[in-house]
């Protein structure tokens, strides 16, 4: 089976190719945009025209999911099939989802669910993976770079920096006000858009009118304002929020190592390390620290953040809040922890901090189900084959 992989720069790439190199499948990779970020539409248009002209393909693959990819595709009758990783991802709302080569994998059942109908039938939900094999590898060879016995940690962006909310241009008293409460009952509900139900057509047109270069995509008739403005703009406002207010509760009782780009000046007691690098650094902190807290992004409804899974992959103890799907994999308190509110989450550091071989005992049981069920390869398997049969009762179809 021959692969084309266009690649953009996701840290999941890596092991995809290590997954399909396993199952035997020959790839090839196309990867202009790792290097140009702003490549236009029609760019790479030409660039898998080439590609797809140069030689025969079985499959086009992708992280996320590329409508310039799928168009491509969609006119040499290749099949294109991209997982997501991400939440939100916007170009899911493009008219090209709904072309017939598309296989197109969500992680989040949220965001199938809401995407599926567009094109019955070829979008189905896969849930993330890791390495663990990689992680041990990097772990075992760079053990003695990291100090024994890091107390809670976490690795990601606070999104204070990257907050398109907070450009929001002098909002009316109402709007802000309006704003306010949809923000603090959606910080309470996991699993649940409810600012897209409770956003109103007059206040979507105010906060349009007061929100510079809104953003608007130009093929997208399937995303409506108020998902953007849930999503987009909200969605990483509560996000950033939450993150904030737990770090400086955490940093006031703990020691609290943050390894991210985001600004911390205003978090006293906490420890900014700054960026660790994933492929080399990360697996080291996950397995080096005595809690790993996971506090998912609001535009991930219901699925699993692939940092629960690193971590996992890792034999690293995680501490997350509760995500809808996290008992489809995962026993609470056996392979996992999870927390219910910030008063929870505090009393389990207290208790995980001084129980500890109780945390690596939980660690190991999560390696282990990942191990067994859940790397990277076991979900390239499941997507080949899910494709596979997609297509059989497709020209079986055509030929009824």
């Amino acid at each position: 089976m021959r692969v084309l992989f266009y690649r953009y720069g996701s840290i999941c790439e890596p092991f995809i190719l290590s997954a399909f190199a396993e199952l035997g499948i020959e790839v090839t990779q196309c990867s202009p945009e790792m290097t140009d970020k702003h490549l236009m539409p029609s760019k790479i248009v030409q660039i898998v025209n080439e590609a797809l002209l140069a030689k025969h393909y079985d499959l086009v693959f992708s992280i996320n999911f590329f409508p310039a990819v799928s168009d491509v595709c969609n006119i040499f009758h290749i099949p294109y099939a991209g997982w997501t990783v991400d939440a939100p991802v916007m170009e899911l709302y493009s008219q090209s989802v709904t072309n017939t080569c598309n296989y197109l994998f969500l992680f989040d059942k949220c965001q199938y669910e809401e995407i599926a109908p567009l094109n019955p039938g070829h979008i189905f939900y896969l849930p993330l993976a890791s390495d663990p094999n990689f992680m041990q590898d990097v772990i075992q060879k760079n053990d003695a770079q990291v100090e024994a016995g890091l107390g809670i940690s976490f690795i990601g962006s606070l999104y204070t920096e990257k907050c398109a909310f907070d450009k929001l241009d002098h909002p009316p008293l109402y709007l802000q006000g309006f704003l306010d409460g949809l923000i603090d009952v959606q910080q309470k509900i996991n699993g649940t858009d409810m600012i897209k139900e409770l956003l109103t057509q007059p206040m979507i047109d105010l906060f349009k009118a007061h929100m510079p270069n809104f953003y608007a995509p130009l093929d997208a008739p399937y995303l409506t304002d108020a998902a953007i403005i849930s999503q987009y703009y909200i969605g990483n406002k509560i996000s950033s929020l939450e993150r904030v207010r737990i770090m400086k509760r955490l940093s006031s009782a703990f020691s609290l190592d943050i390894y991210t780009g985001s600004d911390t000046t205003d978090i006293p007691g906490i420890h900014n390390r700054g960026l660790a690098k994933t492929l080399s650094e990360m697996p080291l902190i996950f397995h080096k620290s005595a809690i790993n807290l996971n506090i998912t992004s609001k535009p991930i409804r219901s699925g699993i953040p692939l940092r629960i899974w690193d971590i996992l992959a890792c034999r690293g103890f995680v501490l997350t809040n509760f995500q809808l799907e996290i008992p489809d994999y995962f026993t609470i308190g056996e392979s996992i922890a999870v927390y219910e509110n910030e008063e929870d989450l505090m009393e389990q550091c207290r208790y995980y901090l001084a129980h500890q071989t109780r945390a690596k005992e939980i660690a190991e049981n999560g390696f282990l189900l990942v191990s067994k069920h859940h790397t990277y390869r076991h979900r390239m398997e499941q997507l080949l084959q899910t494709v596979l049969k997609a297509r059989q009762q497709s020209h079986r179809k055509e030929v009824l």
